[in-house]
């Protein structure tokens, strides 16, 4: 199945709205779990696409020294995303910006981790995401990206949307179908880590629906 591209902002209140309402608890929390194993002892983090910043939020109440940049286009995602950070009371650690993953205004090498989900199947052209990650994160730093992966077919899509989204109204089973289409598939990502040349990453599909991209801090290199 080709992939049939969305919209790369999600930038009306109601997207915002009914996206932050979606239930992404277990799959949040697996990914802060993930990400934390990969490098307990970060201190700058990036998040990038960080939406309504739930994913910062999980992995600083698990980790009182991550101070997180959060970066999205959607300013709608952005202003839930700061009213979360202030319900949690984590304001001092979790800074939001309105910034394009494509061309992020940070030095290279400045961040200990480079976090990422479910932005790369909004982008027409991921690679620059993925150049900019591997210019940002520290050589010995700490990655972990994860998105949907592309089904084959409209049969699978629909499978997998009536399987995971049953809980979900019209609009947020459409958007979830429009995300499947939108993916890309294991090979298409591979693709990308050959074009870059990233190092020490490990590429694999880790459910039905995610591949995820993996490269824990080289804590030998820091000794």
């Amino acid at each position: 199945m080709d992939r049939i591209l969305e919209p790369e902002v999600m930038d009306t209140w109601l997207e915002a709205t009914a996206y932050d309402a979606m239930d992404f608890t277990a799959v949040n929390t697996a990914f802060a779990t993930d990400a934390i194993a990969l490098d307990p002892q970060a201190i700058k983090v990036l998040d990038v696409g960080t939406g309504t910043a739930r994913i910062p939020i999980l992995m600083c109440q698990q980790r009182p020294q991550y101070l997180f940049t959060g970066i999205d286009l959607a300013q709608s995602m952005l202003i839930i995303g700061q009213r979360n950070i202030e319900e949690a009371q984590l304001t001092q650690r979790i800074r939001l910006e309105r910034v394009d993953s494509k061309r992020m205004p940070y030095p290279d090498l400045e961040f200990d981790m480079v976090v990422s989900n479910s932005l790369v199947h909004h982008l027409p052209d991921p690679l620059s995401l993925f150049q900019e990650i591997s210019r940002l994160v520290k050589i010995d730093g700490a990655i972990l990206i994860r998105d949907l992966i592309r089904p084959d077919n409209d049969l699978m899509v629909n499978e997998l949307v009536t399987k995971f989204g049953s809980d979900y109204d019209d609009r947020q089973q459409q958007l979830f179908h429009d995300s499947l289409k939108a993916a890309l598939t294991l090979a298409e990502v591979q693709d990308l880590l050959d074009r870059i040349g990233l190092t020490q990453v490990k590429l694999s599909q880790t459910s039905e629906l995610h591949w995820t991209l993996a490269r824990q801090r080289n804590i030998i290199d820091r000794l």
